[in-house]
């Protein structure tokens, strides 16, 4: 009797703990982002960055889709939202505005470039600020 006591206090307890584990950029990083960006864990939710893959200019397109970490997406009215991107030496701070559904867009002056970085920080109406790292344009490591 106390062993099958023991066992399921162990399996509550483990139970527990798992979700803490289950949504950091490491356990998302085998999920196929919806819509063709990179995918990252942010506090209560996930978001996929989506850039330009070519070109530049000042009318530069950017996206950000907001999800929970069952996949559903989180309406984005009344959020508010920025993506820094880093590229090279060149710094370019872009406004995102809710776009319908679970989207925040904007554009910007920036240029793809593969080693381009980016922070992405999201404040869902209600919701702590919720902030991302992305390298958007990396291609992942051969297996």
């Amino acid at each position: 009797m106390n062993t099958l006591i023991a066992s399921a206090l162990a399996a509550l307890l483990l139970a527990g703990t798992a979700p803490a584990r289950a949504h950091d950029d490491a356990a998302i990083a085998h999920l196929k982002p919806p819509h063709g960006g990179q995918l990252r864990a942010a506090g209560e939710v996930h978001l996929e960055l989506v850039v330009a893959t070519t070109g530049a200019g000042p009318a530069t397109p950017v996206t950000v889709y907001v999800s929970d970490h069952a996949g559903t997406d989180v309406a984005t009215a009344g959020a508010s939202a920025t993506v820094t991107l880093l590229s090279g030496a060149t710094k370019t701070t872009i406004t995102l505005r809710p776009a319908g559904d679970n989207r925040l867009a904007g554009s910007g002056d920036y240029r793809a470039d593969p080693g381009m970085k980016a922070v992405v920080s999201v404040t869902l109406p209600g919701k702590a600020p919720a902030t991302a790292r992305f390298t958007p344009l990396a291609r992942p490591a051969p297996k």
